[in-house]
């Protein structure tokens, strides 16, 4: 299971907590609530699937500790699991279905009061999976998830409206990833662009832009929380706004929403996800070169790079308009780590249309690539195309791009060496061997990148920011040594 993560924001232990009444916010490693109650009752919700999901998570952890529970991402001892399911390619559905059913055994056994599934495979599939798994007491999908605090109420499972949480004290999210110091700020909701492999259209619907002022309002939230580095996510980044232009010529765009986030927060670093190349403007590039607290690192996911397999699978782009966008970051930011991933065996895929693929990867020598096997969606438009590709065929491509990257990735961390950088550290190692800690490097994000591995005189903490000398390079990993 993949572990999860304004009024205030607040951090979560795996232990159950309820909020603080202060406004100096830190990690918490026992049970609270704003009069020191501990009666609350304990709701454990596992986190399956995206960065996306991990925010959900944290929005309805929120609104439950506001309502006098005690949450937690750690099933022992709770009294309801909630389940927030992926339904994006079928090993999530899967893994979905396979903790649902783990938690209606503990029901079963007695350990658990009520099992409740939430989330995009319950907006997709809430007919067959109410049908399959009657034993489930509450299914929400998508769109429903705001009647989750009433009708768990109406169930007996949360405390009536007398509420022991002050509204003005209820957080709008609760942090709950193992890094506190790094969270995500979803800026948008659903796409508009109809990727021929991609259900997410289905599940979460067209593109909706978030108002500028709320999220610079949770990002200032986040900040006050000790968070370091945002990492701002959506399904397609450079879309912000755009929806809101149809009614307001005036409205902001991604620029606009960057610089308000800049102004009116502290926090140190600001990382780029899901940035579609074709959405790249030379706006946004000039705002990104001389913003430092934007950190130069790009995630441009191309899924391809054949155009015969981009023009089949829908996308944006083609290969020129990748070429071009690159060339601009690359000529205005100094230091810039790009990153992308890649789908290997779309429907019709050839070897020269693989091979042209890895041509673009080596041409433009991206410094992450994550890379995938094709997984059939139902609804999709891929899902009817001919020209399936063979699994074994699919797992030799795949194997043959990450070992391409696997080289490139080793001779930009070769040229790193020697030189200084800020690392954010994201775990203390208390063993006494060789390293003091584990941290990243502006071009290393959170659970996608590579680590470095820090040699400290001094003991380090998580959150701190320092500055340190790299010393050895790795495929993916660094070594760095702190400066004192």
């Amino acid at each position: 299971m993949n572990r999860t993560r304004d009024l205030p924001v607040f951090p979560v232990s795996p232990d159950p907590v309820r909020p603080g009444v202060s406004a100096d916010v830190s990690p918490v490693h026992h049970e609270l609530d704003a009069q020191g109650n501990v009666d609350g009752p304990r709701i454990a919700l596992v986190t399956l699937g995206c960065d996306k999901n991990t925010v959900d998570s944290e929005r309805m952890m929120g609104a439950l500790v506001g309502h006098g529970a005690r949450v937690s991402s750690d099933v022992e001892g709770a009294e309801v699991v909630i389940v927030n399911t992926c339904g994006f390619i079928q090993s999530a559905k899967e893994q979905s279905i396979e903790t649902i059913l783990e938690a209606c055994d503990l029901k079963d056994a007695g350990r658990l009061k009520a099992v409740v599934a939430v989330g995009c495979l319950v907006q997709r599939h809430g007919e067959e999976l109410r049908a399959e798994i009657p034993e489930v007491d509450l299914f929400l999908g998508l769109t429903e998830l705001p009647t989750l605090v009433p009708r768990l109420r109406s169930r007996g499972l949360l405390p009536e409206e007398d509420a022991f949480v002050p509204v003005m004290e209820r957080p709008l999210r609760v942090l709950s990833t193992e890094t506190p110091h790094t969270s995500y700020l979803k800026i948008s909701e659903g796409c508009d662009h109809t990727c021929a492999f991609c259900a997410i259209p289905l599940m979460r619907g067209l593109h909706r832009s978030h108002p500028v002022e709320e999220l610079v309002r949770e990002a200032a939230g986040l900040g006050e929380a000790g968070v370091k580095e945002l990492n701002i996510v959506s399904q397609d980044t450079t879309w912000y706004g755009r929806d809101m232009r149809r009614k307001d010529r005036g409205a902001p765009l991604l620029p606009d929403l960057l610089t308000a986030l800049l102004e009116g927060t502290d926090v140190p670093w600001y990382r780029l996800f899901y940035m579609y190349p074709s959405g790249i403007t030379r706006e946004l590039v000039d705002l990104l070169a001389r913003e430092q607290r934007i950190v130069p690192y790009l995630d441009v996911p191309i899924q391809h790079g054949s155009d015969r397999i981009l023009e089949a699978m829908r996308r944006p782009e083609r290969q020129k308009t990748i070429r071009e966008r690159v060339g601009w970051l690359r000529d205005a930011i100094p230091g810039l780590t790009l990153r992308t991933t890649v789908i290997v065996g779309f429907p019709g895929e050839t070897d020269g249309d693989f091979r042209a693929m890895l041509d673009l990867l080596e041409e433009i020598a991206f410094e992450r690539v994550g890379a995938f096997t094709y997984s059939v969606e139902e609804g999709t438009r891929a899902a009817d195309m001919p020209g399936k590709v063979p699994d074994d065929v699919m797992e030799e491509r795949l194997e043959e791009v990450m070992e391409l990257q696997r080289g490139i990735s080793f001779d930009r961390n070769l040229e790193l060496v020697g030189s200084t950088t800020t690392v954010l550290v994201d775990e203390r190692v208390e063993d006494g061997g060789e390293f003091a800690g584990v941290g990243r490097t502006v071009g290393q994000a959170v659970d996608v990148d590579g680590v470095t591995h820090l040699r400290s005189r001094s003991p380090l903490a998580a959150g701190d920011m320092v500055e340190a000398r790299i010393a050895e390079a790795m495929d993916y990993d660094l070594v760095a040594e702190v400066m004192e």
